[in-house]
């Protein structure tokens, strides 16, 4: 095995830990962003029902 020297293996890692970070940021947005439209739409047909 090639001795990869540890500031590429923080580097990467640094690099995963980040990637994750903003996949789970995006997510919770497009949850939250989701969540909203869906209450807006539930708040609407409410309305209308009533």
């Amino acid at each position: 095995m090639p001795q990869v020297p540890k500031r590429d293996i923080t580097k990467s890692s640094l690099a995963k830990r980040l990637g994750w970070m903003i996949l789970i940021w995006l997510a919770s947005i497009a949850t939250l962003a989701a969540m909203s439209l869906l209450m807006k739409l539930l708040m609407k047909a409410a309305g209308f029902n009533s």
